[in-house]
């Protein structure tokens, strides 16, 4: 039999339409906010509904808890198969069920937890992050139904929002049931919401605290101020080393990466000022194209800060002060090895001689995609046909830590990560939302990229 075309998987997609925007107001509704506890209840209904809608669509769907790495119960997890052919290629799909919580229902314009189509975009809390991403996989495996040449594998999580402390743990135990030769990662997003995108590149992740002490005891400032510098301004002094004139990272040791398969397209500043609300005398930092900035160049932020407020401060040198540092690190450099490099110039840099000591934190490694895979081009091809525009690649400034421990886990797989998202969606604040024309286009999109990987 033929395969599908392009035209025949949009009209099967058009057609199932309403289901798919169904589910997705259905998973809003939900709720399913891990920070409230991701053993709950709510957390455990949320990953049976999943689980439902995914054995709609010809998955054997169950849901399974984990345990964290001390034993301890962990999520509640979706997992599942459909095989077709015991010779065919097999490929896992991935989203997650969690979602971020509303702290303040007053910022939105709708209500977070109630589905609302204003324009051509769906709102509510989860509805790209990651409602998306399950709606995406529903609707291409019930666009291909019994046309699908692949065998699926789904692994949908439940605690992505709160770091996986028991994903690892949960993969590796479960290895023979996630086994594949293709992973499609959706938990991203696109360039726009009408030009697709793969995601090539992810930073890596590491935190130090540091601590700056000048005195062993706080002294006045009117009897011992000028040759005694107060610890925040040490500190600050500290911090600001580690910066080159021209804002780059100075530290030795610390790699930096350019975006992964070329640079397609610099990413647009103005659209960067605006979306991050950049005040309008400030000068970006660094060199370079903007993308490898965001994208695959390391950054630093200071994260937290322990200072006497200002309201109730008195006239005392203070005499130490405590930070946390946020070291985004390049794709390719293992987090370990620029932790060592930032903790050694910390304490060789120490300004005037004050006494610098570094507590080392957790580390993620950063992930790049291969961009001569097989998978990787027929995604390319699908985004194309889907969007009737080339794709714009893009790295992402953020870290995913689990990708690159899958990677681990499974090193002969193909990994894509794509996704739901694009600069509007407010993933993570308040109005996110997802573009329905976009939303209809990613589930094209995966269902031709199932269709050509099983070619």
């Amino acid at each position: 039999m033929a395969a599908l075309t392009a035209s025949e998987i949009r009209a099967r997609v058009e057609g199932d339409w309403n289901r798919i925007v169904e589910l997705l107001s259905r998973k809003v509704a939900l709720r399913s906010v891990s920070a409230e506890g991701i053993t709950g209840e709510h957390m455990r209904r949320s990953a049976e509904f999943v689980a439902e809608e995914l054995s709609k669509v010809g998955v054997d769907a169950k849901v399974v808890q984990s345990h964290n790495p001390d034993g301890t119960p962990g999520a509640w997890e979706v997992i599942g198969s459909r095989i077709v052919d015991p010779n065919a290629p097999t490929v896992l799909l991935y989203a997650h069920h969690d979602v971020q919580p509303v702290p303040d229902p007053a910022e939105w314009d709708t209500d977070p937890f109630v589905a609302t189509t204003v324009g051509d975009r769906l709102y509510g809390r989860g509805s790209a992050d990651d409602g998306g991403g399950i709606a995406i996989h529903s609707g291409a495996l019930k666009a291909l139904g019994d046309d699908l040449k692949v065998n699926i594998k789904v692994f949908i999580e439940g605690e992505e929002e709160m770091g996986s402390p028991s994903f690892i743990p949960f993969i590796e135990e479960h290895a023979a049931e996630f086994e594949s030769d293709v992973i499609v990662v959706a938990d991203s997003g696109n360039w726009a919401a009408d030009i697709p995108s793969l995601t090539t590149s992810l930073r890596g992740n590491t935190t130090v605290d540091v601590t700056v002490r000048a005195l062993t005891h706080p002294v006045h400032s009117g009897q011992y101020g000028g040759p005694i510098l107060d610890a925040n301004t040490l500190a600050a002094m500290l911090i600001a080393s580690l910066y080159d004139g021209n804002g780059d990272i100075a530290v030795p040791g610390i790699a930096a990466d350019e975006p992964v398969g070329g640079l397609q397209r610099d990413v647009d500043e103005a659209g960067v000022r605006a979306d991050a609300g950049i005040v309008d005398g400030y000068r970006l930092a660094g060199t370079g194209s903007l993308a490898a900035r965001l994208w695959t160049k390391p950054s630093l932020t200071v994260i937290g800060f322990d200072a006497h407020p200002v309201d109730g401060s008195f006239n005392v040198i203070s005499p130490a002060a405590r930070f946390r540092l946020s070291l985004r690190t390049a794709p390719s450099q293992r987090p370990e090895e620029a932790q060592a490099a930032l903790a050694d110039f910390l304490r060789a840099h120490a300004p005037f001689g004050a006494e610098v000591t570094v507590e080392p934190g957790d580390n993620g490694m950063g992930w790049a995609m291969d961009p001569n895979a097989e998978a990787t081009k027929d995604a390319l091809e699908a985004m194309e046909e889907a969007f009737g525009v080339a794709p714009i690649n893009q790295g992402q400034g953020g870290s995913i830590p689990f990708i690159p421990e899958l990677q681990r886990i499974f090193p002969d797989a193909q990994v894509l990560v794509t996704g739901p998202e694009d600069p509007k969606a407010n993933a993570h604040s308040p109005n996110e939302s997802i573009s329905l024309p976009g939303l209809r286009d990613n589930v094209i999109t995966e269902a031709l990229l199932l269709a050509k990987l099983g070619r």
